[in-house]
């Protein structure tokens, strides 16, 4: 009994092992998508009234946590049985961060063409600030949902020669990560210029080197918080241009002599524009005949 209980404990030291060495190598392949994560959601979560802040944020971790809860057992069940259903999967998501990319990009270049400038925080009623929150906190867990699925398929492809509960253990401790982890940092960013205030008032010395520290924080988060979404934009960008990049047969091989992040870019914005062109006729075309 004791022997057999000893041979137990060594299986499952052996399996913690081999995880732990599978999640190392998945960690850096996925390591990319969880920065261009962590910049699309920072972004997302940005933007709203200080008390909101963290509610908003809890509201789209929870989001993200029933996305994984969703992806996860699927992905297992595709990967085994209709492989090539990831790669569609891959493809449309591609579609929609790469439209989303352009948008940005077109809002900016083109602001305010067809609607009026969006009323500011402090000059919207309770009932209309609620669903401005509803809608951010909607768009960013679809983004969330997308960006879940490229991390969840990479790192089951680091795998995929693994004992089926290895990679079960493998790609959920990913997945576990890229919440816990991304949603963690964009809350110390969000709050960053609470702590700052928090710095200052900690004594009443001025120009202490909290106060220093404290004043530095609350100036650098409005320029943190513009500097993501420029690099949002760009993310969005990025990761869709490397689905195409990468599960398109035909484009392997193609243009060797361009950098492949420049490559990814170009595709993704290229794509995105398409898209944009062709929701914005569409739109255009319902309006007229119906």
């Amino acid at each position: 009994m004791a022997s057999g209980f000893f041979a137990l404990l060594d299986d499952i030291a052996t399996l913690m092992d081999d995880v732990a060495l599978m999640s190392k190598v998945a960690g850096k392949k996925t390591a990319g998508i969880l920065g261009d994560d962590l910049a699309v959601n920072a972004e997302k979560a940005s933007g709203f009234m200080s008390s909101r802040e963290i509610p908003v944020l809890w509201a789209i971790t929870k989001g993200s946590f029933l996305n994984k809860l969703i992806i996860l057992p699927l992905a297992f069940l595709l990967s085994a049985f209709i492989p090539t259903a990831i790669t569609v999967i891959l493809l449309l998501g591609g579609l929609y961060l790469a439209y989303e990319g352009a948008e940005k990009i077109y809002e900016f270049a083109f602001p305010h063409v067809h609607k009026k400038e969006a009323p500011k925080l402090e000059n919207l009623s309770k009932e209309e600030a609620l669903k401005r929150e509803k809608d951010k906190i909607k768009s960013a867990v679809i983004t969330d949902f997308i960006l879940s699925v490229e991390i969840v398929i990479i790192a089951l492809g680091t795998v995929a020669t693994a004992a089926l509960l290895n990679q079960i253990l493998v790609v959920s401790f990913i997945a576990l990560v890229a919440t816990v982890g991304v949603y963690g940092i964009v809350a110390l960013i969000v709050r960053m210029d609470e702590f700052g205030a928090k710095l200052v008032n900690l004594n009443k010395r001025e120009n202490s080197i909290s106060d220093k520290i404290g004043r530095f924080l609350i100036n650098a988060l409005p320029k943190v918080i513009k500097s993501l979404s420029v690099i949002g934009t760009i993310a969005l960008l990025l990761v869709s241009g490397g689905i195409f990049v990468h599960n398109l047969d035909f484009m392997h091989g193609l243009f060797e002599n361009i950098p492949s992040i420049l490559l990814e870019f170009i595709v993704g914005l290229v794509v995105g524009i398409v898209v944009l062109l062709i929701v914005k006729l569409g739109t255009k075309l319902w309006k007229t005949f119906f």
